[in-house]
Formats: C-alpha cells, structure tokens, sequence
C-alpha cells in the first residue's frame, strides 16, 4: 500500500516515537521524524527496521525541543504532525523547570512550526498526568477526557505539571491561529509494550525492575497500562478521523496491582521470572526507602489508590480498542530478555 501524504513524528528515536514511525510506515505513509542529533539516524533506522522496511519512505531532521533550529524544515511539506516528544522521569526532579521548560518550549515550537506549514492535523501526545484528580482525595477515582489536572495543587509533580502545561499551549496556540489545522490529544497511561533495543521508555522498567530483581517485594501500587502499539494506532486514527479534531482522547487499558503484574511474570516466563518477587512491602517499609530515593518518593501518595481512566471515547468515536494487558505485559518482558535489559 501506498499513500501520497507525509507525516511528521517529532521524537522518532522515543518509545511512543519509534512505534508511531513503525504503524505509518506499515500503512504506507511517507514520514519524517525528528531527532536531537542527525548521528542517532543509524541505530533508529535499525530499531525500525526490526519491525518494517522503510525503503525510501523515512527521512530525518534535527531539531530539539530547546531550540528553534530545524523546525520549520521539518514540518514544510508535511500533511500532517504526530508531536510526540517530550521529556520523561520517574525521579522526581530538583527543579521542575527541567522537565516543564522543553515540553511547554518543544509544544510551541512543534505546533507552530505545523501551523506555519499549514498541515491538516497535529497530534499531540499528551499524558493522563494531563487527565487525573486532584492528589489526596478518593482513594479509588475514574477520569475522563472532561477532567484536567488542576495545576493549583502544590502536589501535582514535575512530570504532571509538564504535561499538562504542555497540552494546554497546543490547545491555546491552535484555538489562536483559526486557520485550518485542527488538533486532537491521545493521552496515554503507562505505556508498556514491546522494546526495539535498550532505549526505551521509563515507563517499562515497571517491568524491567521486576524481572531484574531490583524490588525487593511488591508495593501497594497499581496502574492503568496500555500497549505502545496501541498508543501509536490510537494516534494514526486521531490523525485521520474528522470527527477527531478538537478532541482528547485517553488511551488507557486494564488497571493491575503491581502484585498482578509479577504473577503474570512468573505464571508464563518460568526461568525469566525467577527473580520476580513474591512478598508484598508494607508502606511503611517504602515511605522509609522515599527518604532516600526520589524514583520511590514521587510513588509514595499513590499506596493503596486505585486510580482508573476510561477509554470509551476512544472506542466509541474512533473504533480503538487496546489489546488485553497479559499480551502487553508479556510481549514486553520477552523483549527485554531478548535486547539484554534484565
């Protein structure tokens, strides 16, 4: 299959990225995608080159979220943009301008590069962080796409509020212009899947830790997991769909205690999952770890809450439904084995 237009996925050596090239090359699209250094062209053609052969389909540009250079050249031409980088941490940083400054920064200078060009839709890649309910209230909660993270609350962290402000200035910078590109958000959850390589997201060493044997026991922590490959399929349909555009749309799976996960693990990897945990850790014992150890701080008032998304508007407007989490969970854990991570 061939297709005449080309697209632009801005952070194409990223997790998100990287499976979002995979999904449109396998379509037939032409792509574009950004990097921080034209030197990564090789090993990111490689990764995707596992999955699908580009041909003479996939082209590169530098260009970096902190910087103005490389933008415009990148989205010229383009028929649409899937702004997809953005920067990611488990730690809590000392200072949220580290990870606020590039996403808000990067977001404008995608979008408006995407405006100036004139493309029909930009995609931005968002986050539930975007989506979620003010911290320290209900234990069990359920977010839709109606629900904004309120940047009021001195709780919200660095990454929350990053992703937040970011999408924010798309909306703000796209409501602006009132020209006819149009914008819709995909708001994932944790994004596992399967790896191409060893660099890949944070968001998989909730797997890569369990299988390593780098927790000793199992916290009172859970999450809503969804499928990179579905996060990228999810994004081509906002892409798309006219009736996509103004829309958020989360992109979110089954819930599971980190306890659920680790029996997935051990029930179906026998010798890979050797160094699984088993016992559970009292939260007492991990708000001590927290002193010292900003990755468990920032996990700390999440004990015990079951915080939920739901993806029905997605299904609903555009037909998208995830893939069951044991494929998830499992189809990354072999990835890891076989790129050497654990």
């Amino acid at each position: 299959m061939s297709r005449q237009e080309t697209v632009l996925v801005t952070g194409g050596s990223g997790y998100i990225g990287s499976w979002c090239v995979i999904a449109l090359l396998q379509q037939g699209y032409t792509v574009r995608t950004t990097v921080r250094n034209l030197a990564r062209e090789g090993a990111v053609r490689a990764a995707i080159g596992k999955v699908v052969d580009p041909q003479d389909r996939l082209g590169f540009h530098a260009a970096d979220l902190t910087s103005d250079a490389g933008w415009d050249a990148a989205a010229n031409g383009c028929d649409y943009v899937l702004h997809v980088a953005s920067p990611i941490a488990i730690a809590e940083p000392r200072n949220a301008d580290e990870l606020v400054v590039p996403a808000r920064d990067g977001t404008r200078r995608a979008v408006a590069a995407a405006l100036r060009a004139g493309v029909k839709r930009v995609v931005l890649t968002s986050s539930v962080a975007a989506a979620s309910p003010r911290t320290g209230g209900a234990r069990d909660s359920a977010s839709d796409e109606t629900q904004w993270t309120d940047l009021d609350d001195p709780r919200v962290g660095a990454y929350a509020r990053s992703k937040t402000l970011a999408e924010r200035t798309a909306w703000d910078l796209v409501g602006a212009a009132s020209g006819t590109t149009t914008l819709a958000t995909v708001n994932p959850s944790v994004v596992l899947g399967p790896v191409l390589g060893r660099d890949f997201s944070d968001s998989v060493q909730v797997v890569q830790r369990l299988l390593s044997g780098r927790v000793p026991g199992l916290p009172r922590l859970g999450f809503s997991f969804v499928d990179v490959r579905d996060v990228a399929d999810l994004h081509i349909r906002a892409m798309t769909a006219p009736e996509a555009a103004g829309q958020r749309f989360i992109a979110a799976g089954d819930f599971a205690w980190m306890e659920e996960v680790a029996a997935l693990l051990r029930d179906n990897l026998g010798d890979a999952a050797r160094k699984v945990p088993t016992r559970r850790v009292p939260d007492v014992v991990l708000k001590l770890v927290a002193l010292f150890d900003r990755s468990v701080a920032g996990v700390v008032p999440r004990l015990g809450e079951r915080r939920t998304f739901t993806s029905a508007k997605a299904e609903r407007v555009l037909g998208w439904r995830p893939r069951p989490l044991e494929e998830t969970v499992l189809d990354c854990a072999k990835s890891l084995v076989a790129s050497g991570a654990v």
